[in-house]
């Protein structure tokens, strides 16, 4: 019997390639959409789509029952930089919406949790490199707030009601299906964009910040992956760090210049320099890689070819 999936927050960037990937590995009947809104049209079209408000119990458990759910992925949140400015948004986002699908589970409604945590969780405390799995967080945003506070409720739930609760810790994310959605490591997918349209891009980080990245495929294979490994193997139930690679914006923008010469950047770092420089600049995620065989495909200059070949090709399109 194949499962019966619901995703939330498809509509933003991870949750709407998520769910392609997911239909096209379990049949689109059987991978439900939803968002409070219908944010993104060819999504919204291309399979069954709900309009479902993570923070109303009662909207989410009408869905799971119409629908037969055993398996949730909970992708809606308010993200670090967009936290920043409405912090009382982003925790009543980020944490009702948690609740609501931890007691779905523990009230047996639904089998299986996807939640995904984030560098956030780190702060000025945390080794800088080779971030270890289990190290002083502190984190300085709402957003990593959350998240930290998210990771001790997932492990709670597991360990007191039996709840089958997966995460890791995202990285920044690069993609160019969908923009970015408010975070602090969304320039690393503008930069491509203004490469291709103005030679030249204006960094809200200066040139050293160095964070850890993902090209959007292994974090969609990581998180069906874990999702799909036995139970027996995912051994941390709080999160998974995560890790494939980390770069600077002077390291990006040359992986750039092999492509396009006369690109040029510069830097006016504003409020989100300060979110970078508490977060980590590597990340050991070994227990991933041991428990239930992670492995990542996409360095930076595999990154930057596909990214620049791929968006250069949808803009033709469009013309």
């Amino acid at each position: 019997m194949s499962s019966k999936i619901l995703i939330i927050g498809a509509c933003g960037q991870i949750g709407s390639e998520l769910t392609y990937k997911l239909r096209a590995i379990h049949g689109d009947e059987n991978v439900i959409a939803s968002d409070i809104n219908y944010g993104n049209v060819e999504l919204v079209n291309s399979g069954i789509f709900e309009i479902v408000d993570a923070m109303d119990y009662a909207s989410l458990n009408v869905c799971v029952e119409k629908h037969n759910i055993d398996t949730v992925y909970l992708m809606a949140a308010m993200l670090s930089a967009t936290g920043e400015k409405y912090p009382n948004k982003a925790w009543d986002l980020n944490m009702t919406s948690l609740f609501n699908v931890l007691d779905l589970a523990k009230a047996n409604y639904i089998k299986k949790v996807f939640w995904p945590s984030s560098i956030a969780v780190f702060g000025p405390s945390t080794p800088k490199i080779d971030t270890p799995q289990y190290t002083s967080m502190e984190p300085t945003t709402v957003y990593g707030i959350t998240k930290q506070v998210g990771e001790r409720w997932c492990e709670y739930y597991h360990q007191k009601y039996g709840v089958d609760v997966r995460s890791i810790r995202y990285p920044g994310i690069i993609s160019w299906k969908t923009l970015p959605g408010g975070g602090t490591t969304d320039y690393a997918v503008e930069i491509y964009h203004k490469a291709l349209e103005n030679k030249s891009y204006d960094c809200f980080l200066n040139d050293a910040s160095m964070l850890p990245m993902m090209y959007m495929e292994d974090a969609i294979k990581a998180t069906v992956d874990i999702m799909d490994a036995a139970p027996e193997k995912i051994k941390i139930r709080s999160s998974y760090n995560l890790a494939a690679m980390s770069f600077t914006p002077v390291e990006i923008a040359e992986s750039i210049k092999k492509h396009i010469p006369e690109f040029t950047i510069s830097y006016s770092p504003d409020f989100r320099q300060e979110i970078a420089d508490s977060w980590p600049k590597s990340i050991d995620d070994s227990s991933a890689r041991e428990d239930w065989n992670w492995n990542h495909s996409y360095d930076l200059e595999a990154t930057t070819k596909e990214m620049l070949t791929q968006l250069e090709a949808l803009k033709t399109a469009k013309a």
